[in-house]
């Protein structure tokens, strides 16, 4: 069974060298395309300004990377600044960007799921939020459940949009790979991380004129509601785990088990 990572291109990389290195077939196939945003001039404004900030939260590495690569020239993570994070990705970009360990706010290791309700129920609905100022990083759009949350409790919060997701463009080797699993839905399985990566999936199918065996793909999500929008598509009873390598990689080789005939 090949297993196909949909993310960024960015993380899916690392995310196929990680599988691969636990004896795991995996190919990168892209179902979301990471673009500048449409106002650069935001981002190096909210730069400029962190220091009036008690916590910027990024909702993933995707945030990460871009924020930081928007950084104007002379400018640093300012010391008294917290990052939060909602999984160890994201923690593992904002660490491989500068930003000090003791800075960083994320949920436990051993959570049951890495989302922004489990890093308010662990880190943060404790604490007293009454006039401080929260900025959260994210792409354009996005959910806006943490940041009612911060309301709720009396902090002011900003956003600033540090890259745009879109579809993807998918060259000859990702067209090839696309057409190999539709044409073999059982010898291949889907790894969503993104609702969003399985919207372009059955956008990228409908734009080619292709009919997907929906009832017969298999696919793993690493939230309750990634399964369901599998769900809804018509994929039968996606494998559901925590975004962590370990957890994936013994998912999925308790499908390839029991699925060997």
């Amino acid at each position: 069974m090949k297993v196909l990572v949909t993310r960024p291109a960015a993380q899916a990389g690392e995310w196929v060298e990680g599988l691969r290195r636990g004896g795991i077939e995996a190919e990168a196939l892209p179902l979301i395309g990471i673009g500048a945003p449409a106002d650069v001039a935001a981002v190096h404004r909210a730069w400029r300004q962190l220091r009036h900030y008690r916590m910027v939260m990024f909702v993933s590495p995707n945030a990460v990377e871009q924020f930081f690569a928007l950084r104007p020239e002379g400018v640093a993570w300012p010391d008294t600044v917290q990052a939060a994070s909602p999984g160890p990705g994201t923690a593992r970009a904002l660490l491989a960007a500068g930003v000090p360990p003791q800075r960083l706010v994320q949920p436990s290791d051993d959570a049951a799921q890495f989302d922004s309700e489990t890093l308010w129920a662990q880190r943060l609905c404790h604490e007293d939020w009454q006039g401080a100022a929260v900025l959260v990083v994210r792409g354009e759009g996005g959910r806006n459940w943490l940041a009612e949350r911060w309301r709720e409790a009396g902090a002011r919060v900003d956003f600033v949009s540090a890259y745009r997701r879109q579809p993807p463009e998918l060259d000859a080797r990702a067209e090839a790979l696309l057409a190999q699993a539709l044409a073999q839905p059982r010898g291949h399985l889907w790894f969503f991380s993104s609702s969003e990566a399985i919207d372009h999936l059955e956008r990228c199918c409908a734009e080619r004129g292709l009919q997907p065996p929906w009832g017969a793909m298999l696919a793993l999500a690493t939230h309750p509601r990634i399964a369901q929008r599998a769900r809804a598509l018509g994929i039968v009873a996606p494998l559901e785990c925590r975004p962590a390598l370990a957890a994936v990689q013994a998912t999925i080789r308790r499908s390839i088990q029991s699925s060997a005939p």
